[in-house]
């Protein structure tokens, strides 16, 4: 088994009910840290299964089990220059360059903010170019795929 560090973002309890964090608990999310934030929880687990899939469906599967609504999965597939830097281990420098055309190219473009001076890229084609053109792991890569994915379904579950 391995172990998995993901949150799931959730609403649909009510906050001040004091049996809340413990519906979260018996439920199975006995691995996870509960927060409450900017009006939904936060569900920080840290999940041992056979793959990151086999995780994040079970911690799903628990959070519904408690009575919650499920809105996503983070860590977020949509991420600023800053937030590519950190996650491929790279300077912002380098993660600027690239996205310039500076060092490589190719680059994704952004998905979101395109006129704005923060521009938001889609992780997990950038993940995927990194792997190719930097040396990014593919697991990198395979894990932002996977969180995409169930964060597709999610959202289309709920349309």
């Amino acid at each position: 088994m391995n172990e998995f560090e993901f949150s799931v973002i959730a609403s649909g309890l009510d906050p001040s009910d004091d049996e809340t964090i413990d519906r979260f608990f018996k439920a199975g999310c006995d691995d996870a840290t509960v927060a409450f934030a900017r009006g939904v929880f936060i569900l920080s687990f840290i999940r041992e299964a056979a793959s990151l899939q086999e995780a994040i469906d079970s911690a799903v599967a628990n959070v519904c089990e408690a009575g919650a609504e499920v809105e996503r999965v983070e860590p977020d597939c949509l991420v600023s220059l800053s937030d590519i830097a950190e996650r491929a281990g790279l300077t912002r420098a380098a993660t600027s360059l690239y996205s310039q055309g500076k060092r490589g190219s190719g680059f994704p473009k952004p998905v979101a903010r395109v006129t704005t001076n923060s521009p938001l890229y889609d992780w997990p084609e950038v993940a995927s170019w990194l792997s190719k053109h930097a040396g990014l792991d593919a697991a990198v890569v395979e894990e932002a795929v996977i969180i995409k994915s169930i964060n597709d379904r999610i959202e289309h579950a709920a349309a």
